[in-house]
């Protein structure tokens, strides 16, 4: 996949810090599905080096190879849905240039700030692995000639672009997104009817552009960047957000006291079944096909096809649970929640800079107990680090609305 695969967290399109419905009631578990995705970014890019499949350390533990295919595969759509939620009543409420002041402020600021600074600074680690090039060079290097790496602030152009889609669609055609909602409404009592929808719907916007493209194609821009095969399956999972917010969430298929928690068992299953299949033809690419690097069409369509269907079923199966058992009372995930956007931005470059000091090292005897030891190392130090920094930033005035 590149270089440039990396996950990242919903940001609300409103720019707001808590999930509340049109009623003003707190959705306490869309706050907290944001936070624990934080968690699985962290601890995606920290297994990243030491897995098979990302093979950049010494050791390597194929175990991590699970979890990455776990994260990889789900996480970005379902964090284009969250963040879409909010986009149908932020317009409501402020207006289009209201909205639009807010969305420049709430990502474009981030991006340029983390594309000219934050990035550089991270990949520059990558550079010292083969070259004594200074910084200054370096840097100069990548705005000019490139390549300029995005890590996972291609996430926040993209979500900009799809906003401005959605003002598009608010001021010409409203009509598509009330469908939406009438949708996620009539699934309030039938939830099967939004699962079955949002799995076909997965399978038409993914697999045709992902055999076409294959897995590691991206369109790049300078610093902008999107996986070229996925680009309709984000836009898709968006704007199911957006119709699920149109209609109001105590409404619709996220309504707290709806079907959906009620049958989680069905979406767990659902979501269980399709990562085996996942896993399944992984592993028969890797010890049947005669060249694993390049598989048949076949086999690239068996792969796409459970591709979309793991990611909708976990979708599924992640907002189920969160509504389920973690809707009240106190959460391990409520600490993380003001300082979400915070840490997503600059997690990465506390990260490659840790890899980076732990390159090569042996820390214990076994292989794979040094590439877990040194994932966990990476992560804790990560999230810290990246925690303090949010927390020390929001203190100055006027950060906090951005972090």
């Amino acid at each position: 996949m590149g270089a440039r695969v990396n996950m990242t967290i919903a940001i609300t399109a409103s720019g707001e810090s808590e999930a509340r419905p049109v009623s003003g009631a707190r959705n306490l578990a869309l706050d907290r599905v944001r936070s624990f995705i934080i968690v699985l970014v962290l601890i995606h890019h920290s297994v990243i080096p030491y897995s098979h499949y990302g093979r950049v350390d010494l050791q390597s533990f194929l175990g991590f190879d699970a979890v990455t295919t776990f994260n990889d595969t789900f996480i970005m759509a379902a964090m284009f849905l969250l963040s879409g939620v909010f986009v149908w009543p932020s317009l409501r409420r402020k207006g289009v240039s209201d909205f639009l002041r807010g969305r420049f402020l709430r990502l474009g600021v981030p991006l340029v700030v983390g594309s000219v600074i934050l990035m550089p600074l991270a990949y520059y680690t990558v550079e010292l692995r083969t070259s004594g090039l200074g910084f200054g060079a370096f840097w100069w290097r990548t705005v000019t000639v490139g390549p300029w790496e995005s890590g996972p602030i291609w996430f926040l152009a993209v979500l900009l672009a799809f906003d401005l889609l959605a003002v598009a669609i608010y001021r010409a055609a409203p009509g598509v997104v009330d469908a939406i909602g009438r949708l996620s409404i009539a699934s309030r009592q039938r939830p099967a009817l939004a699962f079955w929808t949002l799995l076909a719907a997965s399978l038409a916007a993914y697999v045709p552009l992902a055999v076409y493209f294959g897995i590691g194609r991206w369109f790049t821009l300078g610093p902008l960047a999107i996986q070229a095969g996925r680009v309709l399956l984000y836009l898709l999972y968006f704007f199911v957000g957006v119709g699920i917010g149109s209609a109001g969430i105590e409404r619709g298929l996220l309504a707290r006291d709806g079907k959906l928690a009620r049958q989680w068992p069905a979406w767990l299953a659902a979501a269980i079944v399709t990562y085996v299949g996942l896993i399944a033809l992984i592993y028969y690419k890797r010890e049947f096909l005669p060249d694993p690097e390049n598989p048949p069409l076949r086999w690239d369509v068996a792969h796409d096809v459970f591709f979309a269907c793991f990611c909708a079923s976990q979708t599924i199966n992640t907002l189920a649970l969160f509504q389920r058992f973690d809707n009240d009372g106190w959460s391990i995930f409520d600490p993380l929640r003001e300082s979400s956007f915070g840490i997503y931005l600059i997690h990465y470059v506390p990260l490659l800079w840790l890899q980076y000091a732990l390159f090569g090292t042996t820390l214990v005897p076994n292989p794979q107990g040094t590439a877990i030891l040194k994932a966990v190392i990476v992560f804790v130090l990560t999230l810290a680090i990246s925690w303090a920094a949010t927390a020390a930033l929001r203190k100055i005035p006027g950060v906090a609305r951005v972090l």
